[in-house]
């Protein structure tokens, strides 16, 4: 797993795997994923869903519609 991606340094090591096991290897890649597809994945929970959406609202960015 890439340790130099852009994700917020207390992401669980779980919702990372289930990033990194379907090619998300960068933060700007989630506005190309839903919040319903990423809830989907293995290992990604509700606290680090909203991590990552406190990390993209921070770069006026937002997971598809």
């Amino acid at each position: 797993m890439p340790e130099n991606n852009d994700f917020p340094a207390r992401l669980a090591k779980p919702a990372l795997r289930a990033l990194n096991n379907v090619g998300i290897v960068r933060l700007e890649q989630l506005t190309e994923i839903s919040e319903a597809e990423l809830k989907k994945l293995h290992g990604m929970g509700p606290k680090a869903i909203e991590q990552l959406r406190v990390a993209l609202e921070a770069r006026a960015l937002a997971f598809r519609d």
